[in-house]
């Protein structure tokens, strides 16, 4: 399994860097922006941001691990996660108006100082303290993404009075740089954990002075902004009306619910299911940020101008690629007769998939929501996603571990086959609607005049 991970590593990783480097010599011929004021500006955001996202990657590899090496049970472990699934939906809910409350910049500092204590929870073994780390885990991804970008429009647009088309340029760049980052934590977390055999809690040690960093360059390099003031209770109605009156948006909701949900249970599945066979999990962890970057480097091709291929068509494969994973799953984890092989080769085409389903979705939500209810219904959205992916966790936690690993990847299985029937239902909506077509070739080129 040790050479297998490398492999796959490796692998997935030359597959990366050939489709990048194709795509960067298709940009080329591409205008580029050359106002300073904009890239500097663009570097203010970068250096605050991706400090932050490297703090946040470097955790994902080990924190199973860390659990298990305190000698938690697996049921134990699911109730700590459940925690934090349960901790997203309160925070996930009130995020948005809490930013605009109490200022963005202030917010980026206070995810720096809450996820600094998620990580110094993790040096100790009480399980309570453990269990308010993983809350404190919650708030801060809430902040994460959530107040990073907002405070970034805000100042686009606002205070700088840079064109709003520059914007997707920003933040498909920042895409971009995510998945190298997620790439790159696991091999650093892998090497401290491993390499140096400092054991699982080291990543979350390394983690806390990039937070440090987060919060130093936030103070020192931003300017505050707030957001508009609104009632969370009318955001919420607006948001169901929405999504009542709309059955498209209902159907891309419930799509949404079903196959994330299932990803927060494979986040939660794929250490014990690999473990026993001795991977290098951070090697691991990185295989499959490669393998999503893989899917999302496909999904820009797949909607190029040369294939044109739709954003409902990648959305309905990545469901049925999950599906067809899942499936695999269930025999490979099948007590007695485990191959953690095909287990491996199962996670990383679900990673793939995601790689293809997050911008094929982030395209649909963007045309079928109106812009003033976007909050409202995302907030609908993640409550049966966080709640699906609880009743997942509590469901395994009252279960065998080995046979109930292989009746939880079942459970999933039916979800995603719940969530294929809601694709061919929202593909018959949606047939003739010209709105939620890519642009046509010489419209396509929005994203090159100010990237790269």
């Amino acid at each position: 399994m040790l050479f297998t991970a490398y492999v796959a590593f490796a692998v997935l990783l030359a597959i990366c860097m050939g489709l990048e480097f194709s795509a960067c010599r298709a940009k080329l011929a591409g205008s580029t922006c050359t106002n300073p004021a904009f890239l500097q500006f663009q570097l203010d955001y970068y250096q605050v941001y991706f400090l932050a996202l490297v703090a946040d990657w470097l955790q994902g590899p080990y924190l199973y691990k860390l659990y298990q090496h305190y000698h938690f049970l697996e049921g134990q472990i699911a109730i700590i996660y459940v925690c934090g699934f349960a901790s997203s939906v309160l925070f996930g809910l009130v995020s948005t108006s809490l930013v605009d409350w109490l200022g963005r910049k202030k917010s980026c500092i206070l995810f720096s100082l809450t996820y600094s204590i998620c990580c110094l929870t993790k040096l100790s073994w009480d399980y309570f303290v453990l269990v308010v780390g993983r809350i404190l885990g919650g708030l801060s991804t809430a902040l994460l993404f959530s107040a990073f970008e907002a405070w970034y429009v805000h100042e686009h647009v606002e205070r700088h009075d840079f064109p709003a088309e520059w914007i997707p340029a920003t933040f498909s760049r920042a895409a971009f740089w995510n998945n190298v980052i997620a790439i790159g934590a696991g091999v650093t977390a892998n090497f401290f954990a491993e390499w140096l055999g400092l054991g699982p809690v080291a990543p979350f040690m390394v983690s806390i002075p990039f937070l440090m960093l987060t919060g130093i360059f936030a103070m020192k390099n931003w300017d505050e902004n707030y957001g508009k003031k609104r009632a969370l209770s009318k955001t919420c109605v607006n948001g169901l009306k929405c999504l009542l009156s709309d059955r498209r948006v209902l159907l891309l909701g419930t799509i949404q619910a079903l196959f994330e949900s299932v990803i927060y249970i494979f986040i939660f599945l794929w250490t014990p299911v690999l473990d026993p066979y001795n991977p290098s999990l951070g090697i691991v962890f990185s295989s499959f940020m490669a393998a999503s970057m893989v899917g999302s480097s496909l999904y820009r091709i797949a909607t190029s101008k040369r294939y044109h291929l739709q954003p409902m068509h990648i959305l309905s494969l990545s469901v049925l690629m999950v599906f067809f994973s899942l499936f695999m799953l269930t025999f490979s984890t099948n007590p007695g007769q485990e191959n953690p092989s095909e287990s491996f080769l199962a996670f990383l085409l679900i990673e793939l998939s995601c790689g293809l389903y997050f911008p094929a979705m982030g395209f649909l939500r963007r045309k079928v929501i109106p812009e003033k209810d976007q909050v409202g219904v995302m907030n609908w959205f993640r409550m049966p996603l966080n709640l699906l992916a609880c009743l997942g966790m509590l469901i395994l936690h009252d279960s065998d571990y080995k046979t109930g690993t292989r009746n939880m990847f079942t459970i999933c299985s039916v979800m995603m086959l719940m969530a294929l029937l809601a694709v061919v239902s929202l593909f018959t909506v949606v047939r003739n609607n010209a709105e939620l077509r890519v642009p046509s070739p010489q419209g396509h080129n929005e994203l090159s005049s100010p990237e790269l």
